[in-house]
This record gives structure tokens, sequence and C-alpha cells, in this order.
């Protein structure tokens, strides 16, 4: 009897582990599996690469680093959670696409919409144009360095934050009902994802609220679609397009100094989040907003309906 209970500790009805035990897999694989590539990495490879290419040791790292998440990912998929990885919300298909490049529109623009008011409040102050990091380095190749850098970002917390955690913890939480499950789920993963940043430069409780609604607002287009094409594209540009064109701090970091538009800021920090980037301040909570009303256009127009049962879990 005691060894049936002590079974049931780990194991769900279903046979597999129960959702905290391959959600929490899952999240130690993630972080540590690229930190020991790195390593190895920074021993072997990196050592043929000239002092100064700092963005091609860039390119290389987060390259790996998406392959080993990726890998990882599959695995656990496959062995752990016993689904396909394609169930995270990876159907490539002309729908995926849409749905891909409409988030990409969409954080671009949001991100357009805050410099914009920033501009017209005379919050900021364009100081230059193209500006590369090496600023001997011709730009296009300058940009590739933070172009993969949020792309890796952008498909590896998605896959973690959504794709992983709110299709297991839905599971987990299935006896209180699917639309109560993927509520507790999506609400949890926001969480977990404004915690991830909890170290970042300058953050404090303030930033990891905004971030938490932010995690809600990605969160939103998985849970109403079932698939990660909004997402990954959504929180790409919001990255990239925040930090790499408009000169903006992401969560705290200034991730090389390549910007289309090079920029000085002097507004009011409650509004512009100051050190941290506007994810920080009241423009990144309208612009969060902003962008789940144009989740809920987008999908109510695409799909017909805002219903939560899309997720494919068992």
């Amino acid at each position: 009897m005691e060894k049936v209970r002590l079974k049931e500790l780990f194991v769900a009805t279903d046979g597999r582990l129960r959702a905290g035990y391959r959600v929490t897999i899952f999240f130690l694989l993630w972080g540590y599996g690229p930190a020991v590539v790195h390593s190895v990495l920074e021993r072997t490879v990196l050592d043929f690469i000239p002092d100064g290419w700092s963005w091609l040791q860039s390119i290389l790292l987060n390259l790996f680093r998406l392959a080993v998440i990726l890998a990882a990912g599959w695995w656990v998929a496959r062995a752990i959670d016993r689904r396909p990885f394609a169930n995270y919300g990876f159907h490539f298909s002309a729908a995926w696409w849409l749905d891909f490049c409409f988030g990409l529109l969409l954080g671009a623009a949001l991100m357009a919409l805050v410099f914009l008011i920033q501009w017209l409040a005379g919050w900021v102050t364009v100081i230059g144009l193209w500006r590369s990091d090496p600023p001997w380095l011709a730009f296009g190749l300058a940009f590739l360095a933070p172009l993969v850098l949020h792309l890796v970002v952008s498909t590896a917390e998605e896959l973690l934050t959504r794709g992983n955690q709110i299709l297991n913890i839905t599971e987990g939480m299935a006896p209180l009902g699917y639309v109560p499950a993927v509520m507790i789920a999506w609400l949890l993963s926001s969480l977990i994802f404004g915690l991830l940043h909890i170290f970042n430069p300058h953050a404090d409780w303030v930033s990891i609220a905004n971030l938490t609604l932010m995690g809600f607002m990605f969160g939103l287009g998985y849970v109403l679609t079932g698939e990660l094409a909004l997402p990954i594209g959504l929180h790409l540009t919001w990255n990239l397009v925040q930090g790499n064109v408009y000169g903006f701090p992401v969560s705290g970091k200034t991730q090389f100094q390549t910007t289309v538009v090079a920029i000085r800021e002097h507004g009011p920090i409650l509004w512009t989040g100051g050190a941290f980037g506007p994810e920080a301040g009241l423009l990144g909570i309208l612009a969060t907003v902003a962008g789940m009303l144009a989740i809920i256009g987008w999908v109510k127009w695409r799909y017909g309906d805002l219903s939560l049962r899309r997720l494919r879990v068992r």
C-alpha cells in the first residue's frame, strides 16, 4: 500500500510523470543545457575567432543554444511528456506562417508606437542613424547578431513558458475543468516568465509585474490559437525593434549597440521605464494592452471565435 501511494506522488493515472515534474525536467534542461554547451564552445570553437569579433561569437553561440534547446524540447516531448514535439505549437502550415507574420507586424507596430509617442512628447532625441557595433562592420552584418539573438530568445522562451508549461500545467489541473485549468496555466506561466527576468540589470518588482503582464499577452496568442507562431513572431519583433531599431534597452539589457536609430532618452521614468526600457514604464503597459486587443481582433477574424479549446492536451 505504501509503495502504491509513493508511486502516486510521482506518476499520474495515465502512466506519465506528474505535470510538475515534467515541467521541472524541461526547465532544468532548458537552463543548464545551453550553459554546458557554452562552456565547451568557449574552450574549443570560439578560440579560433579573432578578438573583436564578438558579433560572430554571439551568432554561433546562439545558434548552438537554439539547437540544444530544441533537441531538449524534442526529447522531453517524446520521452517525458509522451507527445509529438509539434503539439507544443509547431504544426507548420500556411496558417501557422500567417499567424507568425501577424505577430511580427504587431510587435514592430507596438514598438513603433512607443517610439513615436516618446518622440512626439520630446522624451527622446535622435542622435544618429544606422549605427553598427563594431563600427567598422557593415550594418547588415552587424544586425545579424541581434537578429539571431532575439530569434533564439523568442523561440526558446515561448517553447518553455507557453508550449511546455501551459500544456503540461493545463493537464495537471484537468480535474478543475478545461477552461479553469487553461486560465491557471496561463497565469502561472506568465508569472514564471516575469520571474525569469528578476536578475536582469535594473530589474525591480515594477518591471517584473510589467513583464508578467507581457507574458500574459504572449500567452493570449497561444491559448487562442494552440500554436506558437503568433507568440514567437510577436516576441521576436517586440525585442528586436525595441532594442535594435529604436535603441531602447530590452528588459534592462542593451544587446549590442547596432541600431537603426540611435537615441538619447530624457523622459519621465514612470512612462519610459528608464534604464530597464519601455517594458518597465506605463508606455510598455499601454503597448501590451493594445497588443492583447489586436490579438483578440486577429483571432476573431481568422478563426471566427475566441475559444480556448485549441490546445492539444492529453
